[in-house]
């Protein structure tokens, strides 16, 4: 029986033909197009929307190492209701939807939104003393909490919820993006601060490999939020907090298959895309193949 979501020209299978109602996939997909309380004017909200769109333009089959995806299959579970909606409102549906996506699959995609999607998604994976947190993000998202939740401070939000800073990796911090405070609360709190430089001089891989084992001996179940400001902004101007001198695109597509790898690794986000500020189609492109490396990364799980 025909797959009635197979592409309609023969030869050209397309990310896009892998997503849609399959209710026993081992992926699910979840937008949470949340856009209230950016700390950066923008359209964050339309990323899920535009990721979505561009699949099609991406094949099932990488040439280089071989891996073919036409096997797979992503339960596409819709996005999350959060138009003008604030982070603190958006909690429990962010939160409820990506637990009921973790209960059934072995990965959960959340494709944001700005970054204040983090701090649910992180709790959709259960209690918080069994769960690590690891960040591929210029920022520490450390900012104070007292004049509400925002993009600027899930991590501070998700230690004041009693999340252990040594259950915490942070990975492409960029110099002069900062500040003095939020970093000695990060060392304080025993949080795994990475730097952009370390990334260039070791491998971006290499870092988050030595991270994710890091997390492995203190959790059962490890969320890894891609912020896409951790890119250099000349790589990826589709983000507003993006800073010259982040990683390359290269290392976060290299990053994401070695996360997707990981058996502990049970939920994923991509934060901090905003199509309103694409040239030419490098924003979405980029977001899609982010996508297809994820399942490159999960098909090599044994």
């Amino acid at each position: 029986m025909r797959d009635p979501n197979a592409s309609e020209c023969k030869g050209w299978l397309s990310a896009a033909d892998l997503v849609g109602d399959f209710p026993d996939a081992p992926v699910a997909m979840v937008g949470a197009p949340l856009n209230e309380r950016s700390l950066t004017p923008g359209r964050c909200d339309l990323a899920p929307a535009m990721l979505r769109r561009a699949l099609p333009r991406m094949s099932t089959y990488d040439v280089e190492t071989g891996v073919d995806l036409s096997g797979m299959r992503v339960h596409d579970a819709g996005d999350v209701p959060l138009k003008i909606v604030s982070p603190a409102n958006a909690f429990e549906p962010v939160r409820d939807a990506v637990a009921a996506q973790v209960a059934r699959r072995r990965l959960t995609i959340l494709v944001g939104g700005n970054n204040a999607v983090t701090r649910p998604g992180v709790h959709g994976l259960g209690p918080l003393d069994r769960v690590g947190v690891l960040t591929l993000d210029a920022h520490f998202d450390l900012r104070d909490t007292d004049c509400g939740l925002n993009n600027g401070n899930p991590i501070r939000a998700l230690l004041e919820d009693g999340l252990e800073g040594r259950r915490i990796s942070q990975v492409g911090l960029a110099p002069f993006a900062n500040t003095r405070r939020a970093h000695e609360t990060a060392r304080v709190e025993g949080v795994s601060v990475r730097t952009a430089r370390e990334c260039r001089e070791q491998g971006t891989a290499k870092v988050v490999a030595q991270e994710l084992e890091r997390l492995s001996q203190v959790a059962e179940r490890i969320y890894v939020d891609f912020d896409i400001d951790v890119i250099d902004r000349g790589q990826f101007p589709a983000a507003p907090g993006a800073r010259p001198g982040g990683i390359s695109v290269q290392d976060f597509f290299d990053a994401t298959r070695l996360v997707a790898a990981h058996p502990r690794v049970a939920a994923v986000d991509l934060t901090e895309y905003d199509p309103s500020l694409e040239v030419g189609d490098l924003g979405s492109l980029t977001a899609a193949r982010w996508f297809v490396e994820l399942l490159a990364g999960f098909s090599g799980r044994g």
